[in-house]
């Protein structure tokens, strides 16, 4: 039997993309697509609006009923509205796909309680190659000393409200892990002004925005006479749709839990 999928931002770039994914995918259906209360997509078909052929799905605005009937819910919204949808995961024992950016540490706690009661995927990336890339920034990491500095370069289109991206925390944070150092008493998320000599084992960001750009991101490691650099490009939204219908397809049969897109991809 196919998995039941909902959509929550459903009319957005991202829902759309799913749309497309999901229908292209044996055993996955779009089951529902809900939008914000008040969307003007309220109503219209979840197929045409994605550029397909009409699914006879209505977006609708009822995120508790799609909750509470679907196998997995996917969810690239906002933050506040991810920690609803977590309580309503957990009340519906729905798996929670979770792509949203942009989480604090207690959006990051919510998740982690809807998880006692049904499967949460969360990542800030759902594509294959960044979570690759992690893992080598991981290994590297713990091969080279401090005197390597890092720093991590992102760049997004000029819509993106949170930085630096998801992403870039979360291959600072996997050059952390590497090192075997706290991420939050190593990152420097910006650089202003007489700021000094840079001090040893530091990891910066540095955040770009402008036009369509969907998602750059180049991890450095320099020392001197040397430097190695890690570069993920993506050119197209359809390579995070794929990743989370993956997630879901995974989650579906899992138990409850929090995971990673390290879990879905064996990594």
């Amino acid at each position: 039997m196919s998995i039941k999928i909902g959509i929550v931002g459903a009319a957005g770039r991202m829902g759309r993309a799913l749309v497309r994914q999901i229908t292209a995918t044996p055993g996955a259906e779009v089951f529902g697509a809900v939008e914000r209360p008040g969307s003007d997509a309220i109503g219209k078909d979840a197929g045409l609006l994605a550029g397909l052929e009409p699914l006879g799905i209505s977006i609708g605005d009822d995120a508790v009923a799609l909750f509470a009937a679907a196998d997995v819910v996917i969810d690239f919204t906002s933050p506040a509205a991810t920690v609803e949808h977590s309580m309503l995961a957990a009340q519906g024992k729905t798996a929670h796909i979770v792509g949203t950016t942009g989480l604090t540490a207690e959006d990051e706690a919510a998740l982690e309680r809807a998880a006692r009661h049904t499967p949460v995927v969360y990542a800030a990336n759902y594509s294959l190659g960044v979570n690759i890339l992690a893992a080598l920034i991981e290994r590297t990491a713990a091969i080279l000393g401090d005197d390597w500095d890092i720093d991590i370069v992102e760049m997004h289109h000029r819509h993106k409200v949170d930085a630096p991206s998801g992403t870039a925390l979360m291959l600072g944070k996997a050059a952390a892990k590497g090192r075997a150092v706290n991420f939050d008493i190593v990152k420097k998320l910006s650089r202003e002004g007489l700021t000094g000599a840079r001090p040893a084992g530091e990891i910066g960001f540095a955040s770009l925005r402008g036009g369509d750009v969907v998602g750059e991101h180049t991890t450095i490691f320099a020392a001197p006479a040397e430097r190695i650099e890690f570069i993920h490009k993506a050119t197209d939204r359809a390579l995070f749709a794929r990743g989370a219908v993956r997630a879901a397809l995974w989650a579906a049969r899992q138990k409850p839990g929090l995971y990673s897109m390290t879990d879905v991809l064996g990594l």
